[in-house]
């Protein structure tokens, strides 16, 4: 079966804020490229998708994660004569925007952007904020708008059964939640259900490997109508999604989406709601003020001044001079403000990043190193 998305204006999906010359590549594989060469598509490898595990290479990263729904939503889209360049590129970047330590830490810089007045954080707004501002410098990706559309409409984690694609090309600069949100394009709605095929088994998949379902058995409901397996389950929602698909959307049957809600279900009881993710809540939410603290109290004594952050004599100190310095004309141009600089920059941090960070916010090795380099600092002296 062909499908298309219906619009008033045949060139607007593929159209950019500012022009540019197709080259061999076409725009949406154009795009993609963009992507994976920008600095957030990197540090993607070392955020969490659910599970904090840095030194374990069998549970899922962010990284993977974003490949894994690419990878479905191109093959749905292949099945179903739609653009898999434009599938895939909106599944490489849907999660730009995510912040260290999954949807624990994004609930925690939610909370923290709220104390500020900077109102709520949801990745998906953030997302499309990274690929038209935060990267290349202030300059973002340059993305085409069926792309950039999609990346904002992704939202995976809010169930539905079926999705038409509005068809509409709308300004998403005023796009400010991720609440009501419709992806304009049958690729984009594709994504959007790839994402919750994604998550769905793999999270279930790492808990289970993690041990942390011992006692707790897949509803009969999923078992019997998905599967027992991740791969077994990422086939049959597949394969759902491409027999049902139609001129009125994309979307699962009835009877597997009934599968699909108690599979959720199941894992918000048991993974996402669990004793481990809370003990990451109280954690996290520590060492992600701990560096807002600091950061602010750095800008609103310092500003612009390089010598105040240099006397910290720390890579995070050193590191946020450098990005205020660059970032600040640009904040002023597009937004009249910096007050979203300190939390952006948070928000795009690795895990590993945000774990560094603190320890040279908490330990003075610098002062260390001066006195074992210093003439008369010795450890023991004879008197």
């Amino acid at each position: 079966m062909n499908l298309h998305s219906d619009s008033s204006t045949p060139d607007a999906f593929r159209a950019r804020a500012r022009e540019r010359k197709e080259d061999g590549r076409g725009p949406y594989y154009r795009d993609t490229t963009a992507i994976i060469h920008s600095s957030p598509f990197r540090r993607l490898k070392h955020k969490t998708q659910v599970f904090f595990a840095p030194s374990n290479d069998h549970i899922c990263t962010r990284m993977e994660h974003v490949l894994h729904v690419a990878s479905i939503a191109s093959a749905i889209c292949r099945s179903l004569g739609l653009d898999t360049e434009m599938a895939w590129a909106i599944g490489m970047g849907h999660d730009l925007g995510h912040t260290p330590f999954g949807h624990v830490g994004e609930r925690i810089i939610s909370k923290m952007s709220e104390e500020r007045g900077l109102g709520k954080f949801e990745h998906e707004v953030n997302s499309l904020r990274v690929v038209d501002f935060l990267s290349n410098n202030g300059n973002g990706l340059n993305l085409t708008y069926a792309v950039r559309d999609g990346i904002v409409c992704h939202n995976g984690e809010s169930l539905r059964m079926r999705i038409k694609p509005t068809g509409i090309v709308r300004d998403l600069d005023t796009v400010t939640e991720r609440e009501g949100l419709i992806p304009a394009t049958y690729e984009g709605a594709v994504v959007r259900f790839s994402d919750t095929i994604a998550y769905l088994g793999r999270d279930w998949e790492d808990a289970s490997r993690l041990g942390i379902l011992k006692g707790h058995e897949l509803p009969s409901i999923v078992t019997e109508r998905l599967g027992k397996t991740n791969s077994s389950i990422i086939n049959m929602l597949v394969n759902d999604i491409i027999s049902g698909a139609n001129e009125d959307g994309i979307g699962f049957s009835p009877e597997i989406f009934e599968a699909v809600e108690a599979f959720s279900d199941f894992n918000y009881k048991y993974i996402y709601r669990s004793e481990i993710l809370n003990g990451y809540t109280r954690y996290f939410t520590r060492l992600l003020h701990l560096i807002a603290d600091y950061l602010e109290d750095l800008y609103q004594s310092f500003h612009l001044d390089e010598n105040g952050y240099m006397a910290e004599h720390n890579m995070l100190a050193a590191g946020f001079y450098n990005h205020a310095v660059e970032m600040y004309p640009k904040y002023m141009e597009k937004e009249g403000s910096d007050k979203r600089m300190i939390m952006d920059y948070i928000a795009g941090m690795t895990d590993n990043f945000c774990l560094d960070c603190a320890n040279e916010i908490l330990k003075p090795e610098h002062l260390n190193e001066e006195i074992e380099h210093s003439a008369t600092g010795r450890w023991f002296d004879a008197l």
